[in-house]
C-alpha cells in the first residue's frame, strides 16, 4: 500500500540530519537526553530572567510623578518665659524650680507659640486629586502642603481620616489633570514577589527601594490590620507613600517598621490594599468609615473549647455575648459558634471582624451558627459599627442567697446584695462568684481568678450551686473530658474549658 503522507518525507530527512550513521543507538539515546536537558535549562532561564528584573527603572520612572511628598505644619503651645538647660537631678535644679515657681506666684507668663513640622509621604489615585496618606502623617495637621514630583507644590484638604487602619485621604485642587497611579489586587500577591517602595525617607525627597514580599496577612495592634511585610527599605518619612507590584499596581501603602534602633533593618509593614480601597471609597462618599457591625462578643475555638462543645475542628467564632443589636434580633445565643458570615467560611474572630467590618450597613446576611450539636441558619441585619461603639447599654434589677462551695479547684459563692455591692456587679447579672481559687489548679492556669462571675456551665444560666453541679455531672455522664464555662470580668466575658478528669 503506498500512500502519499506530505509529512513523512520531511520526518525522513530530520531524522536523517539528526542521526548520523555510523553513530550507536546508545549514544544516540545519551545525545537526545542532553539536548532535552539544555533545552529545559533554557526554558528555566528565561523564565528566571522574566521574573527578576535586570532593572527597576522603568517602573520607577513610569510610577514616580504620582507619588507626592507630604509636609505638615502644627502650632504647639510651649510654656512661655525661660526654661531651665540643666541635667536632671544637678544641684542646681532645685534654684531653677524655685526661680520658676516665684515667677509663677508672680503671674505666670503666657504660653508662646511654635510650629511644628513633619514630613510623609502619600500618592495621587485619581486624576481630579485625590491623595491617600497615613492618618498619623497628617493628624491634628493645621496646614497639608503637598510636593509632586515635577517640583509644584499645592495645599491640601482632609476628606477624612481612619485612625482604625491608619488611612486619610486628601484632596487638592489642580488647574491640569495629576498623574494618578491604581490599586492592584494585594491578595494575589505571594510571599517572595518583588515590590517597590517609592515616598520621602528621612526627608531626603523622593527615593525608591525595592525588596519582595516577606509575609501576609500581618496583624500589629489594630482591628481591620492586614498588612503586608517586605524587605523593601522604609524608614520614618515614608509613611504613607506607596508599595508597587511589578505591575505598576499599588497593593499596599507603608505604614509602620519594626526597629530597635528607629531604623530600616528589613522588617517593614504596609496596610493592604484590600482593606485600603474599601476605606478610601467610603471616605470619598461618607467623609468617614461606614462599617458593618454584628452586634456579638466573641473569641476565637480552641481545641478543648471545640471538644467540649462536640465540633470536629477548632475553627469560626465563639459568641460569648449577645447584647442588643442586630444578632439578638436574629435570635443568636451566647454560646452559637459562628461557622460562616455570608457564604464565606470564618476560621477565627480576626476573620470574621474583618468580614464584617467590609459588609455594607443594613445588608441581610445568612450566619451560619452551631448550636446544640447542630447548625442553624440566622438572617441578621447588620447595624453600623461606629453608631454602636457610642451607644452605652442599659441594665436592671436581681437578687439571690449566700452559700459556698469547692468545685474543680474554685471556691464559688451564689450571689448576694452584698457581693454584688463589694464587686460592682450589675443587679441584672446573674452567675456564681468566685470566691477563692486554688493557684495549683487548672482553672488558675486559665486565668480565672477571685472576683470572677460564672454565668454559664456547659452553655446554660447558672445562678445556684446545685446548677453548677448538675452542669457538670450531665458533662461526665455524655462522655465529655471538659466542661465550658461562661464567666464575666469587668463586664467583659470569655468561655474556658475546664477539664473534668
Amino acid at each position: 500500500m503506498n500512500r502519499t503522507d506530505p509529512q513523512r518525507p520531511q520526518a525522513r530527512i530530520l531524522a536523517k540530519v539528526a542521526t548520523p550513521a555510523g553513530v550507536p543507538r546508545a549514544a544516540q539515546a545519551a545525545a537526545g537526553a542532553l539536548l532535552a536537558l539544555a533545552l529545559l535549562l533554557a526554558q528555566t532561564l528565561i523564565v528566571q530572567a522574566r521574573e527578576i528584573p535586570g532593572s527597576f527603572a522603568d517602573l520607577a520612572e513610569r510610577v514616580s510623578p504620582a507619588v507626592v511628598n507630604i509636609t505638615t505644619s502644627t502650632n504647639v503651645a510651649t510654656p512661655g518665659g525661660p526654661q531651665p538647660m540643666v541635667p536632671e537631678g544637678s544641684p542646681l535644679e532645685d534654684f531653677f524650680r524655685d526661680f520658676m515657681d516665684r515667677q509663677e506666684q508672680d503671674g505666670r507668663p503666657a504660653p508662646r507659640q511654635r510650629r511644628s513640622n513633619a514630613l510623609g509621604s502619600g500618592f495621587v489615585i485619581s486624576e481630579d486629586g485625590y491623595i491617600v496618606t497615613n492618618n498619623h502623617v497628617i493628624e491634628q495637621a493645621d496646614e497639608i502642603l503637598i510636593e509632586f514630583f515635577s517640583g509644584e507644590e499645592l495645599a491640601a484638604e482632609v476628606v477624612g481620616t481612619d485612625p482604625n487602619t491608619d488611612i486619610a485621604l486628601l484632596k487638592v485642587e489642580s488647574d491640569t489633570p495629576l498623574p494618578f497611579v491604581t490599586f492592584g489586587d494585594s491578595d494575589a500577591a505571594r510571599v517572595g514577589d518583588w515590590v517597590m517602595a517609592v515616598g520621602n525617607p528621612l526627608g531626603q525627597g523622593f527615593s525608591v527601594s525595592a525588596g519582595i514580599v516577606s509575609a501576609r496577612n500581618r496583624a500589629l495592634s489594630g482591628t481591620y490590620d492586614d498588612y503586608i511585610q517586605t524587605d523593601a527599605a522604609i524608614n520614618r518619612g515614608n509613611s504613607g507613600g506607596p508599595l508597587f507590584n511589578m505591575d505598576g499596581e499599588v497593593i499596599g501603602v507603608n505604614t509602620a517598621i519594626l526597629s530597635p534602633n528607629g531604623g530600616s533593618i528589613g522588617i517593614g509593614f504596609s496596610m493592604a490594599a484590600g482593606v485600603v480601597t474599601n476605606v478610601v471609597d467610603q471616605l470619598k462618599e461618607f467623609g468617614e468609615t461606614r462599617r458593618g457591625w454584628l452586634g456579638v462578643r466573641i473569641q476565637d475555638v480552641t481545641d478543648d473549647v471545640a471538644e467540649a462543645l462536640g465540633l470536629e475542628q477548632a475553627a469560626g467564632a465563639l459568641v460569648t455575648d449577645v447584647p442588643d443589636g442586630p444578632s439578638l434580633d436574629a435570635g443568636m445565643e451566647a454560646g452559637d459558634v459562628i461557622l460562616t458570615f455570608d457564604g464565606r467560611d470564618v476560621e477565627d474572630t480576626r476573620e470574621l471582624v474583618q468580614i464584617v467590618g467590609n459588609t455594607a450597613v443594613g445588608k441581610a446576611v445568612r450566619v451560619v451558627v452551631f448550636r446544640d450539636g447542630a447548625t442553624q441558619t440566622l438572617l441578621v441585619t447588620l447595624g453600623r459599627r461606629e453608631e454602636a461603639e457610642r451607644a452605652i447599654p442599659a441594665s436592671a434589677p436581681a437578687d439571690e442567697e449566700i452559700l459556698e462551695k469547692e468545685i474543680m479547684g474554685l471556691t464559688v459563692s451564689e450571689l448576694t446584695d452584698e457581693l454584688r455591692e463589694q464587686l460592682g456587679i450589675a443587679a441584672s447579672d446573674t452567675g456564681l462568684v468566685v470566691a477563692d481559687i486554688d493557684e495549683t489548679s487548672e482553672a488558675f492556669d486559665k486565668g480565672l481568678r477571685a472576683g470572677d462571675l460564672i454565668v454559664e456551665a456547659a452553655q446554660v444560666r447558672v445562678t445556684t450551686i446545685e446548677e453548677f453541679e448538675e452542669r457538670v455531672e450531665a458533662a461526665k455522664e455524655a462522655g465529655r473530658k471538659s466542661i465550658l464555662v461562661l464567666v464575666r470580668r469587668d463586664g467583659d466575658p470569655r468561655f474556658v474549658a475546664l477539664s473534668l478528669s
